[in-house]
């Protein structure tokens, strides 16, 4: 919706950098949290399970079985909490038809296992056997020496010590990472605010454009924003351009009608007997001079609206087509390249090749060639627009572009045509020569526009 000034906008810029940013922070850190996490108390859990087996192998090569059968240890096992009643550290060892051998620290109370299994390799699980007490327990099944039973060695530990190691790891985690998270956002926020500054200061520069009358943004900027700098500077060199060909061209028609509007004014202050034929004679010139500025001005904002893609024959065989109702008995000929198109737009095109063309069917003998792309140029698309008439002499060649500059007197005409031709080619960053013709010994007009393609 549009702003309270009147603009259409997306809404800012920065804001949008700062929630890209911050919605990776956030799935980047959460992601890694889990890994880590994940990582960790996997670590712990490995470290914890690895002290249980270091235990339980103890007791295995510690166990023998004595003279009565019953399982004993040839040597203490170093771990004092077997010794120490509820101590969180337990083990038993047990075997059909055998009396259990328990640790002091079970206090007669053994320890339930699950199901009847047999492991030759060490087996963990976690037992919910006492209400107050999460159990981790190893277990594995062995044959002793001298012995037919199969014993059960088993090794339990509380997990209260590791779950308060993972909850340590766990807020030690969510701490840093806030702090990170943190960090980062506000690096992402100075990196935005420092890295849109070059923006800011193009806006305050083309502020400056506005209020104090510069024409061009000179400030230091950085090469990633030099291209729209200069971009913009062409811009306003264009502008200034186009005003200053406005100017022109207002103060040309205001000087052109200022001299007819004279005599008529003094003609109609005399009372002067021919003031009709003076208003129209006058009224005539000042309609051509009308006619000639704002051709000029249709084609420069023809011009300003962007890169036009003509193509030439198109426009040539139009305008034969419309000349040959005219001049009925004139044969036309179009040759060349018919793939060549220029940048100009189309209806200027049109408005030049109608000059040209009528000129030469209007002051010629009866033939017209038009040929397109005449001479090679990568550059400039050259025209030429050729007649078999009496041609104009070298000495006249070049007032004869002037604004109401005529030669024959005898047809009807405003002294218009090359004068428009030259002008709007000019504005197109073309041109025309005249020359004569060598095939047809008539005016030979040579039309220069640029190319495209």
């Amino acid at each position: 919706m549009p702003n309270d000034t009147g603009r259409n906008d997306t809404g800012s810029l920065a804001r949008r950098m700062m929630l890209i940013a911050a919605g990776w922070i956030l799935i980047l850190l959460l992601a890694g949290g889990f890994a880590l996490d994940r990582t960790l108390t996997s670590l712990v859990e490995r470290n914890f399970d690895d002290q249980m087996e270091y235990l339980l192998n103890a007791m295995l090569v510690s166990a023998e079985i004595d003279l009565d059968g019953e399982v004993y240890f040839n040597r203490p096992l170093g771990e004092p909490r077997f010794l120490e009643p509820n101590s969180g550290m337990y083990f038993q060892i047990v075997a059909d038809g055998q009396e259990g051998y328990l640790s002091r620290s079970l206090w007669d109370e053994p320890l339930k296992l699950m199901g009847e299994h047999t492991d030759t390799e060490p087996h963990f699980y976690d037992s919910s056997q006492r209400p107050d007490e999460q159990l981790r327990i190893v277990e594995r099944s062995v044959i002793l020496p001298y012995s037919d039973a199969k014993w059960t060695f088993v090794v339990a530990s509380a997990t209260q010590e590791l779950d308060e190691q993972i909850n340590r790891i766990r807020s030690i985690l969510a701490w840093s990472f806030a702090v990170l998270g943190l960090g980062l956002f506000v690096m992402a926020a100075l990196q935005s605010y420092y890295g849109l500054r070059p923006l800011r200061r193009i806006r305050i520069a083309i502020q400056r454009i506005r209020t104090t009358g510069t024409n061009r943004i000179t400030d230091p900027l950085p090469y990633e924003v030099q291209p729209l700098v200069e971009e913009l500077n062409m811009l306003l060199a264009h502008s200034e351009k186009q005003a200053e060909e406005a100017r022109t061209h207002a103060g040309n028609l205001a000087h052109a009608l200022k001299t007819p509007l004279t005599v008529v004014n003094n003609a109609a202050t005399a009372r002067a007997p021919d003031l009709p034929d003076t208003v129209i004679r006058e009224a005539t010139t000042m309609r051509r001079h009308v006619d000639h500025h704002l051709a000029r001005a249709r084609a420069v904002g023809r011009r300003a609206v962007g890169l036009a893609r003509t193509p030439v024959c198109d426009s040539a065989e139009a305008v034969r087509r419309a000349v040959e109702r005219l001049y009925p008995s004139v044969r036309f000929d179009i040759d060349g390249n018919r793939q060549a198109q220029v940048a100009i737009e189309r209806q200027d095109l049109d408005e030049i090749l109608g000059n040209l063309i009528e000129n030469a069917a209007k002051y010629g003998g009866g033939s017209v060639f038009v040929t397109v792309d005449a001479e090679p140029d990568e550059k400039q698309c050259v025209i030429w627009v050729e007649d078999d008439g009496m041609g104009i002499p070298e000495d006249k060649r070049t007032e004869i572009f002037d604004r109401g500059a005529r030669l024959d007197t005898g047809k009807p005409g405003t002294g218009l045509g090359l004068a428009i031709v030259r002008d709007v080619a000019e504005i197109y960053g073309g041109g025309v020569e005249l020359d004569e013709s060598e095939d047809l010994g008539g005016l030979l007009v040579k039309l220069s526009l640029p190319r495209v393609g």
